[in-house]
This record gives C-alpha cells, sequence and structure tokens, in this order.
C-alpha cells in the first residue's frame, strides 16, 4: 500500500517512500517544558503518534528514528526559575515529567529519541561557527545572526512577503541588525540569567538553532518527515529550513512536511496567553479516559481546525462505549481481538491520516459483525485497527469499571452474574427480581449473546441512586 502524505512544502499530498532502504526518520518539535500541557499541546503528539504506529505498521523491515525533542532553555522558564528562586533544571525536569505523564495517559508512545536543547550545546556552537564562515551569520554586540537575504531559498515554506514575514516574525528591529529580518542564533546572558561560553561570549541559544542542531546530531542531515503545530511553519520551521540548509552546504532539512491545525475553544484558538486553555491533568481529573480524550483529539482530520467542547467528549465516550461493547463480546466468546488491522482502516490512515474515515470504517464494522449472520472477523479486524490507532489500550471490564470502587465493581459483578445464572436455569422470577434490584440503584443492565454487562455510566447511575 503506498503511504500519500501532504507535504506543506509542495502543498499538495505525495506518495511516501522512506529515503534509506531500512530506516526512516522523523522529527516533531517537542515542548517547551515551564508549565502544564494544555489539551491543544496534545495535538500534534497524538497525531504523531499515530503517524510513527502506521509508519511501524506499513514499514516493518524499518527501523523508525523517531526524536521528539525537549526545549529546556528559554525566557519563559527563566522567568519561572526567577519566581522560585531555583536553577532552570528544576522547572524542565518537573514539566518534562508531567508532559510524559499527560502524553502517556492519552495513548501517545515516547520516542525512543528524545533530546533536551542543554545537552547540545556544543553541536549548536559548531553549526553557528559553520554559518559565519560561510557567510550566512554574523556576530554583532554579542550576539550571533542568521543573515537572511543570505539565503535566497529564504521563504518558501511560509509564502510570505518580505512585509508579512516581518510582521509575523515579530522580530525587533535592533541597531546591531543588518536586516529587519535577520534571526537571532545566540544571545548573549547576564550573570543572572543561564548561560554557556562560547567564541561570541557567555550566552543561551536561539530558538531555532536547537531544532536544527538536534536533528543533525541525531538523524543526519537530511530526514524524511518534519511534523508540528501549523503555528511553528513560521517563523520556527521557516528559520530552521534556512540555518539547517545553509549549514549543509544546500542539503534540504526534510523531504515531507506535516502540520496538524489548530485546537480551539468557542471557535476561538486555545493558547496560554489568551487564558482559554483547559489542560490534560485538568481532564483526566474529571475523570475523562486518556482514551476518550485521543479520540476526540483525532475526530477530526489532522490539518483541519478542532474546536474542543464537553459534547464533543461526550461523543468521543459514546463511540469508545459502542467499540468497548464490541470488544467485550469477543472476549466473552473467547475470541482473540489480536489480529491484522483491517485493510480499509490502514487505506484510510494512509490517506494523509484520515481518522474520521478510520473511524467510521471501525465503526461500521464493529456495528456489522454482532448482526444476526454477521461475521465476528471483521470485529476481530476492527478492534485492532482500533488498538493500531492507539485507542482500546485495555479490556472491556477496565473501561466498564474506570473509575469505580472496588468494592462496588465486585457486588454488582456478582449481582449480574447471579442474574445471568437465573436466566440460564430459566428462572425468570429471581433474574426479574435482580433486575429491580440494581436499577433501585441506577444500574440497568444489558442484555446480549454473551449475558449481561454492566453498561457505560453505571457508576454514575449508582452515585445518583445514592445521593437521592
Amino acid at each position: 500500500m503506498t503511504l500519500y502524505l501532504h507535504d506543506t512544502l509542495a502543498r499538495e499530498k505525495r506518495a511516501f517512500t522512506p529515503a534509506e532502504p531500512a530506516r526512516i526518520t522523523l522529527y516533531v518539535c517537542g515542548p517547551t517544558v515551564y508549565n502544564r500541557a494544555h489539551i491543544g499541546n496534545a495535538r500534534p503528539a497524538v497525531v504523531f503518534d499515530v503517524l510513527a504506529r502506521l509508519l511501524g505498521h506499513l514499514y516493518p523491515d524499518h527501523r523508525l528514528d523517531y526524536a521528539r525533542n525537549i526545549t529546556d532553555v528559554d525566557d519563559k522558564i527563566n522567568a519561572a526559575a526567577v519566581a522560585e528562586g531555583v536553577d532552570i533544571s528544576v522547572i524542565t525536569r518537573r514539566f518534562e515529567d508531567f508532559y510524559l505523564a499527560d502524553m502517556g495517559a492519552l495513548g501517545v508512545s515516547q520516542p525512543a529519541i528524545a533530546p533536551r536543547a542543554t545537552d547540545h550545546i556544543g553541536q549548536m556552537v559548531a553549526m553557528i561557527e559553520r554559518l559565519i564562515a560561510a557567510g550566512h551569520a554574523y556576530a554583532a554586540e554579542g550576539h550571533v545572526l542568521f543573515h537572511v537575504p543570505s539565503d535566497p531559498g529564504y521563504g518558501a515554506l511560509s509564502r510570505r512577503t518580505r512585509e508579512a514575514m516581518q510582521a509575523g516574525a515579530r522580530v525587533e528591529v535592533a541597531p546591531y541588525k543588518q536586516d529587519p529580518a535577520d534571526f537571532v542564533l545566540w544571545k548573549p546572558s547576564t550573570p543572572d540569567l543561564p548561560g554557556w561560553e562560547s567564541p561570541w561570549g557567555r550566552g543561551r541559544p536561539g530558538w531555532h538553532i536547537e531544532c536544527s542542531a538536534m536533528i543533525a546530531a541525531h538523524l543526519g542531515q537530511t530526514i524524511d518527515i518534519h511534523g508540528g503545530g501549523l503555528d511553528l511553519i513560521f517563523p520556527h520551521h521557516e528559520n530552521e529550513i534556512a540555518q539547517s540548509r545553509c549549514a549543509h552546504g544546500g542539503a534540504p532539512l526534510a523531504r515531507f512536511w506535516l502540520h496538524n491545525g489548530f485546537l480551539s475553544m468557542d471557535r476561538e484558538k486555545m493558547s496560554k496567553s489568551l487564558g482559554n486553555v483547559v489542560t490534560v491533568a485538568d481532564l483526566l481529573d474529571q475523570d475523562h479516559r486518556g482514551e476518550t480524550l485521543r479520540l476526540a483529539l483525532l475526530s477530526a482530520h489532522y490539518r483541519q481546525p478542532l474546536d474542543w467542547s464537553d459534547a464533543l467528549m461526550t461523543q468521543s465516550k459514546a463511540r469508545l462505549d459502542r467499540w468497548y461493547r464490541a470488544l467485550g463480546r469477543l472476549e466473552a466468546q473467547g475470541v482473540d481481538a489480536v489480529a491484522t488491522p483491517d485493510a480499509a482502516v490502514v487505506a484510510a490512515l494512509g490517506d494523509d491520516l484520515n481518522t474520521p474515515d478510520a473511524m467510521a470504517v471501525i465503526g461500521r464494522l464493529l456495528d456489522a459483525a454482532f448482526v444476526e449472520g454477521g461475521d465476528p472477523g471483521a470485529a476481530i479486524a476492527g478492534v485492532a485497527a482500533a488498538r493500531l490507532m492507539g485507542f482500546l489500550t485495555g479490556s472491556a471490564d477496565e473501561w466498564f469499571g474506570a473509575g469505580s470502587d472496588d468494592d462496588d465493581a465486585a457486588a454488582i459483578g456478582a449481582l449480574a452474574a447471579a442474574r445471568t445464572e437465573a436466566r440460564k436455569r430459566k428462572d425468570f422470577a429471581e433474574s426479574d427480581r435482580i433486575r429491580d434490584q440494581l436499577a433501585a440503584q441506577g444500574i440497568v443492565l444489558e442484555d446480549g449473546p454473551a449475558g449481561a454487562r454492566r453498561p457505560p455510566g453505571w457508576k454514575a447511575g449508582l452515585r445518583a441512586s445514592r445521593a437521592a
């Protein structure tokens, strides 16, 4: 099967083939670790996790070198460290751990390569020196700047005019700049700020040079796929392309550029600066399962905007309930649901990660598999496809029992089992008595071919009945 990906640079979908015979390289811009991740920050992590899973499925004989960096030197990190009176490493390690825990709850696998910027200062300094030697950068008043007019290809990714680029970059037109669009590769640090020794004095790197140096160090000069959010196209990715290309004799930084769309609340871009954010931790604390949040993030095509709302989470939970019911039926029948994912689902994902179409196919497979005369094999392939996408991470029992007290789960499970046995021996009076006993507690059992199961939301019903 051919994988097609929409390349931002080419402005079209292109057939993807790895550049190397046994290796695929993927780099995604990771978090700046100074605060808890909001749900919008989670979208690229989830999207590119799906891509990594798909690449592993389509190219089992290739090694996937997937890198997602950690930006652990930044002015916001510096401000947080000053506010607490601690070293920046205290702030960055704390929020890196939070980030990994939050993404892990969403089923995001930790990439094997997770470089930190502060571990690559030497590589950044060396790259800057090459840019100066090649006439693409210059030192001025303790700063080193990339000279944008020295790169004729600058602007190809964002396709902005010079005026728009300068406005979009929101750069300070400092007197030491040779051109207003020139951007910082290195900047001086005062004694109260983190800094490293360099040929230009004690200082710290600019944001853009970090990714270029880490990509070269871990993946090579030209990688297969570079990903990130739509907001990174300019100036970050534009600047990455320029400095990497000029440092490496014109070699392109990436063969494919992928960008996910914005996530919004009430149709306004989610942003810490605007204050309209909800963190992943907040949502998990509200008893939303990670699978629900993951499915909600993938419910729209990754390149399209997504408006986050309670209704979206409710719809995603309802969809997963149906899928877990199907999984439960397979488990009750003793069927092993580990199999090859359905080809139609894989084909949808292969069409530029069309997750909405993939989920629609999964739903149709599971709905049709259990009608009279249905094919359980279709359900197995559907469940396998859902697991490939990272949705069904547990068992059906784990899902339906999510957040319940152990005693409640055991007691209600015992009553449900007793009712099933009563129905088997045709003791309908006892069956009805148990049904009414559970109904009085706000729990309505669902009868199916494999017996009675607790429905999704049974715990809420139990709590509501107790409150009454």
